[in-house]
């Protein structure tokens, strides 16, 4: 792998490792405020963001990368309520889903198919990111203040659990 490739996966896991941080504490926020559905839907999404960052760190070892770890910046952040935080989600995911591109691209530019094939997973989640967003966005548009909607989008929310997400490419092996 090419260096600059190599660093930009490093700079793609420091990434997803605060992507994690910022969904642990959207979650706290939301827990705090009562909304216990979306604290958890949140948390759900802190652990899937960590086993992205996981199976990039595997993928360069896989290709005998080593990674280059960084500080990750304060993830700490001001919302007025439950919309307001998915509406930061959006924004985010869509940095991320930018930010997955530009690797993509990288990969392609560098002649390096085989990381060009691995990103493509990562591609196809980012557009599954951004709409189940969309789609909570959406219906807190419709509750608007409606506290038995929003209770009800809440409750919808909590019925999320981890699914360990499967990424071709990236075996674990003794």
């Amino acid at each position: 792998m090419k260096e600059p490739l190599s660093r930009a996966f490093s700079a793609q896991i420091n990434k997803e490792y605060f992507s994690a941080f910022f969904y642990l504490v959207m979650s706290d926020y939301l827990d705090a405020i009562g909304f216990k559905g979306a604290a958890s839907w949140t948390y759900v999404q802190y652990q899937e963001e960590l086993a992205h960052a996981q199976n990039l760190v595997h993928y360069l070892h896989a290709r005998n990368e080593n990674v280059k770890y960084m500080t990750i910046a304060d993830p700490s952040g001001e919302w007025n309520g439950i919309k307001d935080v998915f509406l930061s989600i959006l924004k985010h995911e869509e940095s991320v889903t930018e930010s997955i591109s530009e690797l993509a691209t990288l990969a392609m530019q560098s002649g390096d198919h085989a990381a060009y094939t691995f990103l493509h997973w990562y591609i196809a989640e980012q557009v599954e990111e951004e709409g189940n967003v969309q789609d909570v966005i959406d219906k807190l548009q419709i509750a608007e203040d409606n506290q038995n909607a929003l209770l009800t989008i809440d409750n919808l929310l909590g019925a999320r659990v981890y699914v360990e997400p499967i990424v071709p490419g990236v075996g674990t092996s003794i």
